[in-house]
């Protein structure tokens, strides 16, 4: 049975706050959804996923998406889709924090989260287990987060 659900493991990293709302068990696999919201001025490192598409819907804030060298803007009720095998990342330009829904199709990611959350991983210091983690998730680490003039 499909149905919306909050994650009983920690669910906080880095800032940020990350509930599944689908996940790929949930959906056999084909896709998975997490409610994010980020801080002001948050940023995860660019990077790549190999094995997933990713789809950003945009609730509330700003974020300033970064998608192989070229730049967008995405507010309240916009979304960007980010083609798997795309080096990428994002940051939270609004005062407010960006709420936005992450969906990965296939699922699988949120797992990642959860392994953030629970480690409480520190970005630069624990970059060299983060990238081990995210190898499991084929995902690859790829440069800096967005830094606010980029």
């Amino acid at each position: 049975m499909n149905k919306n659900i909050r994650d009983a493991a920690p669910n906080e990293w880095f800032g940020s706050r990350f509930d599944s709302m689908l996940t790929a068990e949930q959906t056999g696999g084909s896709m998975s959804i997490t409610d994010t919201v980020c801080p002001p001025g948050f940023s995860p490192p660019r990077h790549i996923h190999h094995d997933a598409d990713e789809i950003f819907v945009v609730l509330t804030g700003d974020m300033k998406f970064w998608l192989d060298g070229k730049t967008v803007t995405v507010g309240p009720g916009g979304a960007i889709f980010i083609p798997r095998g795309s080096e990428h990342s994002f940051r939270v330009v609004s005062d407010i924090p960006a709420r936005h829904l992450t969906i990965f199709a296939p699922g699988n990611f949120e797992g990642f989260f959860a392994e953030m959350c629970k480690g409480n991983y520190q970005i630069p210091a624990d970059m060299e287990k983060i990238i081990e983690i995210g190898t499991t998730y084929h995902v690859e680490f790829t440069g800096p987060p967005l830094a606010a003039e980029d």
